[in-house]
């Protein structure tokens, strides 16, 4: 052996001790540490405990709690519980001080909705407690929150486990999380037959859902024409009134959508103002909250001068029924061991199939009635099979995680078709099938289609600045879109003074606050040209 060879071996050798003193000195710090901090032993790992049940005879005296949708779909869900019999209340959306107690008390790593979300159940419960005197033993007897887990990449399938750390932590332990999704096994499970979601419940929470969607639909359409400045939200606070009211007293739906038209309509608006179109995608709940979760993004974008083209919660209904639909005749084209296919084994895929069909069906139909009842000119809910079709080749249509497909699809929908000049899609920050698998497609999208005006950003609830300045400058570039495209409908329909259409013969239809015109290029105020000017 060579004195290198030997100079080499030894020095490992020496390199191999001071790493093994090094794991030494850090095991005696710990434990001197741990027995400092009172921590001696080894750490329990965390255990979900089994679920405390909710039976029927706790139905009267437990207060059921739920939150995560837009103002207007919470309300008609309260009102359509409350309708049969529940003591519902919706929690007020998330903000800051929520974010501050559920990073206090939950582990780190968690997406934004998981912090806003499960902070905004210990900011109330605490105020039950330190605010209105209640005892915590007390509020976890006579309160539960409902909410809805998953599976697959995505840490929803951990948001139940979740709370429940984080109210244990809290000092709640034992406070009950259930999943709306298990509430369809009542009657086998006297655990959770407190809520009884039968047919006639889950009929009427989805026509409270679709009723919602087609007003929030409206009221994005109106308010940023509108003459006199929160006049859309004073209207959208009466149709809240009556639709709850409707709802909470089993009286037509789709009488009090009428209603609900004949007030939207005092709405006195202009649709002659050129204003970019912004179409907001991506995570559910980033997308849909309207509090601090995504900063504000609609009002922020409406106080930008931009029309906000918003996501529907029926959408996603939609999507979750095309999910059932998919996996089924891919499952129906496995083969077991004996070589018999699984659509030979029994009629349920077929069942399936028939049902997931008459469910989409039946969907669409409600929405189409409601939308005609109340106003809603022009509005086409997703065609699921065509936004996979599109975006398949880019995203697998077997990856279900998050939105799925639908981010992808959605952005070459709206490229394609000419229907926004931007298009924002908002996730949490960290959200893995959100942020880090659509985000990395997207840049593939864009190349592939470069007239996209794509602004991509996360929320992490303390980012409100920076994610502004992000949409402000896409906005430019939108700005700069519609104006063109305006003056471009202009020049095609020979309006040299576009007065002339507010105050001739069309004036009546131009100031309907119902009135929105057929799509033929983004911008509404375009659209409205091309329109009453025949072309």
């Amino acid at each position: 052996m060579t004195d290198t060879t030997i100079e080499r071996v030894n020095g490992c050798a020496a390199a191999t001790r001071a790493v093994a003193e090094i794991e030494a000195d850090l095991r005696t710090f710990e434990a001197e540490e741990r027995r400092r901090l009172g921590l001696e032993g080894e750490p329990e790992p965390w255990r979900d405990p089994d679920v405390i049940p909710f039976t029927e005879e706790q139905r009267a005296t437990t207060t059921i709690l739920f939150g995560g949708l837009t103002f207007l779909h919470e309300a008609l869900l309260k009102a359509n519980f409350t309708r049969f019999g529940y003591k519902v209340t919706a929690l007020d959306c998330p903000d800051k001080e929520s974010l501050q107690w559920g990073k206090e008390f939950g582990n780190r790593g968690q997406c934004n909705p998981t912090y806003f979300t499960v902070g905004n159940l210990v900011k109330y419960l605490i105020h039950l407690r330190d605010d209105l005197g209640m005892d915590s033993a007390d509020i976890v007897q006579k309160y539960i929150y409902v909410t809805i887990g998953a599976c697959g990449p995505c840490r929803l399938g951990s948001y139940i486990t979740e709370y429940r750390k984080v109210l244990r932590d809290a000092g709640f332990g034992g406070f009950r999380i259930l999943d709306v999704r298990k509430f369809g096994e009542h009657k086998r499970d006297p655990n959770v037959a407190g809520l009884k979601l039968d047919l006639i419940t889950n009929i009427t929470s989805y026509k409270s859902i679709i009723a919602a969607d087609v007003i929030n639909a409206i009221g994005y359409r109106i308010r940023p024409y509108e003459v006199v400045p929160g006049a859309t939200d004073v209207a959208l606070a009466e149709c809240n009134e009556i639709l709850s009211t409707a709802v909470r007293n089993a009286k037509s739906v789709w009488l009090a959508m009428r209603r609900c038209r004949k007030v939207l309509k005092k709405v006195e608006v202009d649709r002659l103002i050129p204003k970019p179109k912004v179409a907001i995608i991506g995570e559910f709940w980033a997308m849909t909250t309207e509090g601090e979760g995504n900063y504000h993004l609609h009002r922020f974008l409406e106080s930008e001068g931009a029309e906000c083209d918003i996501q529907l919660v029926t959408g996603r209904l939609l999507y979750e029924i095309w999910e059932a639909g998919f996996d089924t005749r891919e499952r129906m084209m496995l083969r077991r061991r004996d070589g018999v296919k699984h659509d030979d084994e029994s009629d349920s895929p077929r069942l399936v199939l028939f049902a997931s069909r008459l469910i989409d069906f039946l969907g669409r139909a409600t929405f189409g009635a409601f939308a005609r009842a109340a106003g809603l000119q022009h509005y086409h809910l997703p065609d699921m099979n065509r936004i996979a079709h599109v975006a398949r080749e880019m995203y697998p249509n077997e990856l279900h995680g998050g939105e799925g497909h639908m981010e992808v699809g959605k952005v070459i929908e709206i490229s394609s078709k000419n229907k926004a000049h931007m298009v924002v899609t908002v996730k949490p920050f960290g959200c893995m099938p959100s942020s880090g698998v659509s985000d990395g497609i997207q840049s593939l999208v864009t190349a592939r289609y470069p007239e996209v005006n794509l602004c991509a950003i996360e929320t992490t609830g303390d980012g409100a600045v920076g994610v502004h300045s992000r949409v402000q400058m896409a906005l430019f570039k939108a700005r700069a879109r519609a104006t063109a495209e305006y003056e471009k409908a202009l020049a095609d329909n020979g309006i040299d003074d576009p007065d002339q259409l507010r105050q001739g013969k069309r004036r009546g239809k131009l100031s309907s606050a119902i009135y929105y015109p057929r799509h033929k290029v983004a911008g509404t105020a375009a659209n409205a040209l091309y329109e009453l000017g025949g072309k």
